[in-house]
């Protein structure tokens, strides 16, 4: 930088600036720096820094040379000579300025501060300081308290929210109870009422088929009497026989009643079993044979068991135990047993379906089976643990069985509540447990441990 490139750049400056050389010639100043020692800057030309200044001038020259020597700024104190005489103690800030060509010396620039100016300066700065150190603090404590107001809002929105949630999830689970209740009200009287209406005339007809049957047991015997008595029959009568094939129509006869006999008495047993299972609409507690529940319950479920095109008939093992008659509420409990036995049978047509079957799960196509256990564990409790042999679930899914509207079926097929609902009414309504155990690839196993006086 030259000294006229210094006043170009220091004359708009407010403060005392002035450039010297590494040897202590001032080579150029500002008008700020005029002004303080009362002189003109034509008068400060080309004199040296010792003729301004009340050091000595090895002290200047070592000042300047570590200036000169050093990148950083370098804080010096120098004592200046006014023009009127008096003294003025400034403090230096000198940083070397590298000069414009190799062959100049290195140029110094000393910034000066009349210290008693910047000493009130300093102590206005640091009231400044202080005030805004304060206002920082007050700020920071608003924000703290403006933080801590927020944080618990957002707790007591969050809880809140939590809470309106639980509710409204609630909500939705009893309306969808209420609603499933009602369905399975509504299925029994209707069940109960078919029950009804059939059981009156198979009744009837099952009643009148052992008299039906004697009474043409005895036509038939006398029609043979006559053949015994008139040994020889008209040309009409005897083309009539052969027409009618009289001795295969007296061997079928027979047949046929015992075919209708058999139908009659499967009918009844159906009906039998729709009555008990129309029980879904009775609401207090019964003393009753589960068993019976159990088989109303695959008795409504048959069709699903039959052998389809693409795999085998599901086989129904049944293990039952000698159980005591169970205090319950018995509609509730069948309607568990039909959801347990209802998610085997989905789970078994799952397997069959599934191309990423193993060769041994393969075999399992010809023998899907559904196994039907009870025991009594004392004289206070007795299990039933319904198992199949498909593909089992995983422990991620099995966690979850039964929770509300859980459901790894397709949308359409599953609600997620049958599980959910048996859940309570096992564990609510009759204080007892129900357990699920899996192992993936070989089935799962429903538990369900039932008090036997629930009422107690």
């Amino acid at each position: 930088m030259t000294p006229e490139q210094f006043l170009e750049f220091a004359r708009v400056l407010p403060e005392p600036l002035l450039l010297v050389s590494g040897e202590g010639q001032l080579l150029a100043t500002n008008p700020p720096l005029a002004d303080m020692l009362g002189l003109r800057r034509q008068e400060l030309r080309g004199r040296m820094l010792f003729e301004l200044v009340t050091q000595s001038t090895e002290d200047v020259v070592k000042y300047l040379q570590a200036c000169s020597s050093s990148r950083a700024m370098v804080i010096g104190s120098l004592t200046l000579r006014k023009n009127d005489g008096q003294t003025l103690i400034c403090r230096s800030q000198g940083a070397v300025i590298q000069p414009w060509s190799p062959e100049s010396s290195a140029l110094i620039l000393l910034r000066l501060e009349n210290r008693s100016l910047a000493s009130s300066n300093f102590v206005l700065l640091n009231q400044k300081i202080d005030q805004l150190a304060k206002e920082v603090q007050r700020r920071k404590q608003a924000e703290e308290a403006l933080l801590k107001a927020n944080q618990e809002l957002e707790i007591r929105v969050e809880e809140r929210t939590t809470a309106l949630q639980e509710t409204l999830n609630e909500l939705q689970l009893t309306q969808t109870q209420l609603i499933q209740a009602e369905k399975m009200s509504s299925l029994g009287q209707m069940i109960a009422g078919i029950a009804h209406e059939i059981n009156n005339p198979v009744s009837f007809i099952h009643g009148n088929l052992h008299h039906a049957h004697k009474y043409t047991h005895d036509l038939l015997k006398l029609v043979q009497i006559y053949q015994q008595v008139c040994p020889n029959l008209s040309t009409e009568i005897q083309q009539e026989l052969e027409e009618i094939d009289l001795d295969f129509l007296i061997q079928d006869i027979t047949k046929l009643f015992q075919s209708m006999q058999v139908g009659t008495e499967r009918i009844q047993e159906i009906v039998k079993s729709l009555r008990n299972f129309s029980r879904l609409n009775e609401a207090e507690l019964k003393e009753v044979n589960i068993h019976e529940g159990i088989d109303s319950a695959l008795m409504i479920l048959e069709h699903r068991l039959q052998a389809r095109h693409d795999y085998s008939e599901i086989k129904v093992i049944k293990k039952y135990s000698q159980l005591p008659n169970v205090t319950c509420y018995p509609g509730q409990l069948n309607q568990v047993f039909m959801n347990i036995l209802a998610n085997a049978i989905d789970a078994l047509e799952a397997s069959v379906g599934n191309s990423e079957i193993t060769d041994n799960q393969k075999l399992i196509r010809n023998n899907l089976q559904i196994q039907i256990k009870t025991e009594v564990i004392d004289d206070k409790w007795v299990t039933v643990s319904i198992a199949d042999n498909g593909l089992g679930i995983s422990e991620q899914v099995r966690s979850k069985v039964f929770d509300p509207f859980f459901t790894t079926k397709p949308v359409g097929k599953g609600t997620g509540l049958g599980l959910s609902v048996s859940y309570q009414i096992i564990v609510e309504k009759h204080g007892g447990q129900l357990s699920c155990f899996c192992v993936p690839g070989k089935g799962a196993e429903f538990v369900i441990k039932i008090p036997v006086n629930s009422g107690s």
